[in-house]
């Protein structure tokens, strides 16, 4: 047994006996009591066990172009319904959808949709050239039940499934979603632990591995917003690139890669990057990597 196993099952253990419950979905592991929710704000305890209490709660729909999740070369010019719910494992002071990532139920307006009426409506909007859902805006992962129970009535249809994401999740998690998902946009925050403990209070260990496995299965692009004095050196940029390089055994420098500019929103209040730098970080990416594109510039 791994030292994970076993940390899980001595959580599981003291949660039982405490009458509440332990979630597996990400590196938390939230002991959460009958009743209330984890750190996500989106799953909760009910009769001793885990349950997604976003299921089906839809905040924000959208049909958007491809190209704004951002997704490059995965159907260009084509469309997909966007659809996101409320809640998110991270904390990052500089979310960009703060009003909904940050929610729990109750604090934004939300419909309930079932995932035939969604699958439904990504079908009727394909002579408007959809291709199918891309969950987004929140993060789909803690949801995941509902984004699976979706995602396979979409590819009934014929259509795609895409996941925008910030990749901080159990393999365990992943791997139920991976039959159904097509392509994912994968947020690799900054290429530094430090960044994940201390900026979004997440976990850079299982972000890669996260990484490391979706880029075998299925089109990955990943996003890094580039922060001044936080995650924007170019050491460490030359070192994201050449570790993106090195995956999909050694295939990596086909992954695309967008780097995109920072604004100030939500609780960071640092001046927007400096246009130029957005270009020469990129310049010096392509050094290992055939596919940068610059964002917000």
């Amino acid at each position: 047994m791994s030292e994970t196993e076993i940390r899980r099952k001595d959580i599981g253990a003291a949660a039982a006996e405490a009458g509440s419950a332990v979630c597996n979905v990400c590196f938390r592991h939230c002991v959460i009591p009958e009743g209330r929710t984890g750190a996500c704000r989106a799953r909760r305890c009910e009769g001793g066990r885990i349950v997604c209490s976003n299921y089906g709660w839809i905040t924000s729909i959208a049909l958007d172009p491809i190209e704004k999740k951002p997704l490059h070369d995965f159907y260009p010019g084509s469309r997909i319904l966007s659809v996101g719910s409320f809640g998110c494992n991270l904390k990052c002071a500089f979310c960009q959808n703060y009003t909904i990532s940050m929610a729990g139920a109750g604090d934004v307006r939300s419909e309930r949709y079932t995932p035939e009426e969604l699958s439904d409506l990504a079908s009727r909007l394909r002579p408007e050239g959809n291709i199918g859902i891309a969950f987004t805006y929140n993060e789909p992962l803690v949801g995941w039940e509902f984004v699976r129970d979706t995602a396979r009535l979409v590819h009934s249809r014929g259509m795609k499934n895409v996941l925008v994401t910030n990749g901080t999740a159990s393999v365990e998690v992943l791997e139920e979603l991976l039959p159904y998902i097509d392509a994912m946009n994968i947020d690799l925050k900054a290429f530094s632990e430090d960044f994940y403990r201390n900026i979004t209070c997440g976990n850079f260990e299982m972000t890669k591995e996260f990484i490391r496995r979706a880029v075998s299965a299925c089109h990955v692009e990943l996003t890094t917003l580039l922060i001044t004095g936080k995650n924007d050196r170019e050491e460490e940029i030359r070192a994201e690139s050449a570790w993106i390089a090195g995956l999909n055994h050694g295939r990596g420098r086909q992954i695309p890669l967008h780097l995109t500019r920072y604004f100030p929103r939500y609780q960071m209040r640092i001046p927007a990057t400096d246009v130029n730098e957005v270009y020469e970080l990129a310049d010096a990416a392509r050094e290992y990597l055939d596919h940068v594109y610059i964002g917000n510039c």
